[in-house]
């Protein structure tokens, strides 16, 4: 039996004070009727005696303290889900808004879902190709990682995004393979842009879209990644398929609970957000993974902006902790029109040595890569050196890995937003590149490597110098 109440006392910003009540339950939802019949929907957020703390998902704007009546409902906030979620667009809290029907539920499942067990979690140990060679080649992404991304703002992670919705794929015959796209705070330009790409490419057949936009309020911002998890656990545990859920735009979440929690007067901790924000992330970073004796698997890239680009403001920082790695984008390559301007040498991904290798991607793979990042750090430094003392100052080896390092950022990093590379392409692409140097210079790569792949690369460079002198 629903219980009413209209005993609204106080109204501060999203929240709702209501007193009098019995048996309320942290989680639970709310009915709010105000005085002209309206109904708004809240979530109860603190329980003290028979008080109660209701924050209203739309807002309190316009709400009569006398006139609203509270309906509490008894359960949990859910969401109605089943396979026909994919290829639709969702609101932040799940509802239909692309003018299709509403879901037919297999089931009704609890947005707050739990943290793996770390018992029961099953090691991320498979390859996931994006068709990225700055991340399948040199940062490999493996089913049930959690591998963010690292933006600022004004750099083009939403174009990377959607080029890692559109294109990641998981290897091998009968895989299933969903993505569950979760935008929190975003624009509606950039909501249409996801929307459409996704669309005129077809990738929205295997995808499902939770948009909350920056008109939308806050509090549903809370609830947007834990709505969309929930599709991916379903989609994962029960139907057998591995997901890539992609979060974005964390550090816009961090802020609406900053919101929140000022207005819960709570005592702020580091930069004003709340003392409990690296155990709110972990709920939802923790959701993420293989469990064993399931075949799904959630794999999750949380997108967020460095505020004035600072690895050590609170939301990358905390994020780091917990994640497996980090992609980063950064602003010099971005001015450089390098696109995606993926910034290789801080970027790490802690996982990479378990999902490449025979059977998986290549027996190069590791060997190459490492080749490739000692070559290009190498060809940074002789970069800088050149800007200090001038180009004529550098030896000619120095000159010969700057000569690399320009190539590696125009050819390998550099590939567009719609170009969709085979990690087949990329690691040929990489010992392409690295055929400029001699086999005693390639000191990262075994001996019967070079000798067994890297023929055919000499070869075709030396065709290619022949046919332009000719």
């Amino acid at each position: 039996m629903l219980k009413e109440y209209k005993t609204v006392s106080e109204i501060y910003g999203p929240l709702m004070l209501v007193e009098g009540i019995e048996q309320a339950k942290y989680g639970h939802i709310v009915d709010i009727e105000l005085g002209d019949g309206a109904i708004r929907h809240g979530q109860i957020l603190q329980v003290e005696n028979d008080k109660v703390l209701v924050q209203v998902f739309e807002g309190t704007e316009g709400v009569n303290v006398k006139d609203s009546t509270v309906r509490f409902l008894g359960k949990p906030m859910e969401l109605s889900v089943s396979k026909d979620m994919l290829g639709r667009v969702f609101s932040g809290t799940g509802i239909p808004k692309d003018g299709g029907p509403a879901i037919l539920p297999k089931k009704k499942l609890n947005i707050n879902g739990n943290p793996i067990n770390p018992y029961a979690r099953d090691y991320p140990n498979e390859f996931i190709q994006t068709g990225i060679s700055t991340i399948d080649g040199l940062n490999p992404l493996v089913r049930g990682q959690k591998l963010p991304l690292f933006s600022g703002s004004g750099l083009p992670h939403d174009e990377i995004t959607a080029q890692l919705c559109r294109q990641a794929t998981v290897r091998g015959k009968g895989e299933q393979f969903a993505v569950v796209f979760a935008a929190m705070g975003i624009t509606f330009e950039a909501a249409q842009f996801f929307i459409n790409d996704l669309t005129n490419t077809g990738a929205i057949e295997r995808a499902a879209l939770f948009i909350n936009l920056a008109n939308d309020p806050a509090i549903e911002r809370i609830a947007t990644p834990r709505v969309a998890l929930t599709c991916a656990e379903y989609l994962a545990f029960e139907e057998d398929m591995h997901v890539l859920v992609v979060l974005n735009d964390m550090t816009n979440y961090c802020e609406a609970l900053r919101e929140i929690s000022a207005a819960r007067k709570e005592v702020p901790g580091r930069r004003g957000y709340p003392g409990y924000l690296y155990t709110d992330l972990a709920t939802i970073y923790e959701r993420a993974g293989r469990v064993k004796g399931k075949k799904g698997s959630i794999t999750m890239v949380p997108v967020l902006t460095m505020p004035e680009d600072d690895k050590t403001h609170p939301v990358p920082d905390l994020t780091g902790y917990i994640t497996e790695g980090q992609i980063i984008l950064g602003r010099s390559l971005h001015r450089k029109a390098v696109a995606p301007p993926v910034d290789v040498l801080p970027s790490l991904s802690r996982l990479k040595d378990k999902g490449i290798g025979v059977g998986k991607t290549r027996e190069d793979h590791a060997d190459l890569y490492n080749q490739l990042y000692a070559a290009y750090a190498r060809g940074k430094e002789a970069q800088e050196l050149a800007t200090i003392l001038g180009e004529a100052a550098l030896s000619a080896e120095d000159r010969k890995f700057m000569t690399f390092a320009n190539q590696f950022e125009r050819r390998y990093i550099s590939q567009g937003y719609y170009e969709n590379r085979t990690v087949e392409q990329t690691l040929d692409l990489g010992w392409e590149l690295l055929s400029m140097f001699e086999n005693v210079e390639l000191k990262r790569i075994d001996v019967k490597l070079i000798e067994k792949y890297m023929p055919r690369f000499r070869k075709s460079a030396a065709g290619q110098t022949a046919s332009v002198e000719s």
